[in-house]
């Protein structure tokens, strides 16, 4: 019964969640695309191999899947993987990284026959879900049909639990269809067996972001980006990563302060969503700085700010910069992945909201290799000091490196899970 009023009102949502796709299309046009996936209208695949449905939501979670992904193709080439996402900026991401070398497509609405309708044509054989993306009917589908579900790099923050409680009598069952969670974290595990999942079917692998693989080919990208960023003055770099609404102007806040002691010094500024680059360019322009955009495809030269406004380049940025900000973290998003900038050796500084990686920030800032500002003031004053202080930058970078090398091997655990299955 639960169920069936949970499938209810997401009928009964359909028309506004459509509305909300033509209006999230005003800003980002390819919302308006494909509708009919959601749907579950997907295409047959023309192999007959067996498939393997990976599902990443957005972009965070499609970076995590990359190496996984290459895992699975390697492992396992008698079958094919289709991954999909929820997102125009996950599915370019998807492309960008595997072409044609998998399925691809957005992943039906929790509806019924929408997720029928999806699983009639892709006819997996496994479903891997990548985080907490987890959604009653398709999990409900797919135990009717005796496809396994693993939950992969499986977080819960103490919130989420405690919203999942309100609604145990839906969220038991659901936990109940799932064959294994690959639980990042002790506690990650015991609060998902707090909601009613089984012991034996919860295990503590760690976390897959760690499995990074820095290749010959992007040590190169860096090296030549890196030379065009500080240019004959061999100056600074400050990258200011995956930053939100409300972030944009604390980072360049604090950057004009920095500028006050330090004049050669480039800020390198990602906004998390494509949709926010153009407003973006404006705060930059309206704080008074010079500005170019990374799409422009032309050199820096002596301008303040580089707009990172291209897509799949930030672990390339972690690379070449001097020092990272983290963004999702001044405001109270949760915070983004720091372990990227961590595999490089690059000194990381965040805000104070860390609750979606919070236990890779303890690690990182217990370690030394991350230093969390609270404001504007904070965190100028903290770059103003790092950027002068090589030996500090270095000594940070060294414990931020040596953190990420030490927690490598989830994924080994985890194909070691996924073996006995398939």
């Amino acid at each position: 019964m639960p169920r069936f009023l949970y499938s209810a009102l997401f009928y009964c949502l359909l028309p506004v969640i459509c509305l909300r796709l033509m209006w999230r299309a005003v800003r980002s046009p390819n919302y308006a695309k494909r509708w009919g996936e959601r749907f579950g209208f997907v295409g047959h695949s023309d192999s007959d191999k067996e498939i393997i449905w990976l599902h990443a939501v957005s972009v965070g979670e499609t970076l995590a899947a990359v190496t996984l992904v290459k895992a699975l193709q390697e492992k396992y080439p008698a079958h094919r993987l289709m991954v999909t996402c929820m997102t125009p900026t996950g599915s370019e991401r998807i492309l960008a990284a595997f072409g044609g070398s998998v399925e691809h497509s957005y992943a039906p609405y929790d509806m019924p026959d929408a997720v029928a309708r999806f699983l009639a044509r892709v006819r997996p054989k496994l479903l891997i879900i990548m985080e907490t993306e987890l959604w009653p009917n398709t999990i409900a589908a797919c135990t009717k049909r005796n496809i396994p579900v693993i939950l992969v790099n499986g977080r819960l923050s103490d919130k989420s639990a405690r919203a999942y409680q309100r609604i145990n009598c839906l969220v038991r069952p659901m936990l109940n269809g799932l064959h294994t969670v690959a639980a990042k974290h002790k506690d990650d595990a015991q609060r998902f067996q707090s909601l009613g999942l089984s012991e034996t079917a919860v295990m503590v692998t760690g976390n897959i972001k760690f499995d990074l693989n820095i290749d010959p080919a992007l040590k190169a990208a860096v090296e030549r980006l890196s030379k065009d960023w500080r240019g004959t003055t061999q100056r600074r770099v400050f990258l200011a990563a995956s930053t939100h609404k409300g972030e944009d102007e604390i980072i360049l806040a604090a950057f004009a302060k920095i500028k006050t002691q330090l004049d050669s010094v480039l800020l390198v500024l990602v906004p998390r969503h494509p949709e926010r680059f153009n407003q973006v360019a404006e705060l930059c322009h309206s704080a008074g700085f010079s500005l170019v955009r990374r799409s422009a495809n032309t050199s820096v030269g002596t301008a303040d700010i580089l707009l990172g406004d291209s897509m799949g380049e930030l672990m390339t940025f972690f690379g070449a910069c001097d020092l990272a900000f983290v963004g999702g973290s001044l405001v109270p998003t949760g915070g983004h992945n720091m372990i990227e900038a961590a595999a490089w050796g690059t000194p990381v500084l965040t805000g104070p909201h860390l609750f979606n990686f919070s236990e890779v920030a303890q690690l990182l800032i217990e370690a030394g290799g991350m230093k969390v500002c609270q404001d504007f003031d904070d965190l100028a004053d903290q770059c103003t000091l790092l950027l002068q202080d090589e030996p500090q930058r270095t000594e940070m970078g060294d414990a931020a490196r040596r953190v990420a090398e030490a927690n490598r091997g989830a994924l080994d655990r985890l194909l070691a899970v996924i073996t006995q299955i398939i």
